[in-house]
């Protein structure tokens, strides 16, 4: 979805909208999953990275601009704790039991019209 708001900055409010976004790349390198015995399963993505491309325009009281982005993030961490229920009384489900991500890395460009 896009994302759209408004900031207070000094003497006045941007108004900021980021639209089309789309992830054009991601990239897994080192993945783990490991039984917890008697819990669950955990889950490990290391140096993970994401490319994200988009629009976005910004307006002040004094002006405005608008132009394509990308955001690149790198050296993504995602642990993840599922649970797995042990008893046979229905179906199996899985459950998030925690989930803690870190990422290194977050570089950002913004073109302007021309």
């Amino acid at each position: 979805p896009d994302l759209t708001g408004h900031e207070k900055f000094g003497l006045g409010n941007v108004k900021y909208n980021i639209s089309r976004i789309h992830v054009t790349a991601v990239e897994l390198p080192s993945a783990s999953i490991s039984l917890l015995p008697g819990s669950g399963i955990k889950l490990v993505i290391g140096n993970a990275s994401l490319t994200i491309d988009m629009n976005w325009s910004i307006r002040t009281w004094m002006f405005k601009d608008s132009g394509r982005g990308t955001v690149h993030i790198s050296k993504v961490l995602v642990t993840a704790i599922f649970s797995t229920p042990l008893d046979n009384t229905g179906p199996t489900s899985i459950s998030l039991t925690s989930c803690r991500t870190t990422s290194g890395d977050v570089d950002i460009k913004l073109n302007g019209k021309t």
